[in-house]
């Protein structure tokens, strides 16, 4: 029996609208596959890479990462901080099961709330490949024939680190490590989703690929994590969209 149980899931009775505001909807939560306690622990993070059946460095790499916020001061630079209440958050959130290749496939619920956004259409018209991620996860991916012909990988992170574990490996936290600050040490802990994006040497892409984030649940935090390796001689143009209801 695993030791992480599941937990009593919140609900939420029916979508919200705040203040006119055009994306501030939100769909219920009861079907959601899993959810997190609120707050920040060892625990949590543990059940997180349990959860992704993460390799063993991924998890010593986000408890090591989690020490060091704990370590850090607040920043004082900025806006004011202070009042941000960890322990309030949910900090993984899985809506449904696994990432769908074909938008039919995609729940009912998740399916409405980016067809309302017009991801579909964007789609269709001017790019590449997509990634769309609901809460914790990317629940929809798609990229052009032409561009898998060509050798170029654009996946979910967590994909990524499945299927090019050296790959991640290699790179992952380099450019910024978790000790840069004490909010790089937070996502490096927590994170889950985002984007895997390889390009080989001296191919161009010639469309963007873009990725688009939606914050559904109340009081959750979502932190995505990308890496893109272009290669040397190449080029490619890549696209982040972030909504949430406030």
């Amino acid at each position: 029996m695993s030791r992480f149980a599941p937990i009593q899931i919140p609900k939420i009775k029916s979508p919200s609208i705040r203040d006119g505001y055009r994306y501030g909807f939100s769909m219920p939560t009861d079907r959601y596959e899993f959810m997190s306690r609120p707050g920040l622990s060892k625990r949590v993070v543990e059940e997180i890479s349990f959860y992704k059946h993460e390799p063993m460095w991924m998890r010593e790499f986000r408890l090591s990462a989690l020490g060091i916020f704990q370590a850090k001061p607040t920043p004082i630079w900025g806006g004011n901080l202070g009042t941000i209440n960890y322990d309030a958050i949910h900090y993984y959130l899985r809506p449904t099961t696994g990432l769908k290749r074909r938008w039919e496939d995609v729940p009912v619920e998740i399916k409405r709330t980016f067809d309302r956004l017009g991801i579909p259409e964007a789609e269709r018209k001017a790019l590449s490949g997509v990634k769309a991620q609901y809460d914790s996860e990317v629940v929809y991916g798609s990229l052009r024939k032409l561009l898998q012909k060509q050798g170029i990988v654009f996946l979910s992170m967590d994909e990524g680190l499945r299927e090019h574990p050296d790959l991640v490996r290699q790179h992952f936290g380099k450019l910024i490590p978790p000790a840069d600050n004490k909010f790089s040490a937070l996502n490096s802990a927590v994170w889950s989703g985002g984007s895997f994006v390889y390009v080989p040497k001296g191919v161009t892409v010639q469309l963007p690929l873009q990725a688009y984030f939606r914050i559904n649940a109340p009081n959750a935090g979502q932190f995505e994590r990308t890496l893109i390796i272009a290669d040397e001689g190449s080029s490619v143009h890549y696209i982040e969209g972030w909504l949430r209801f406030l």
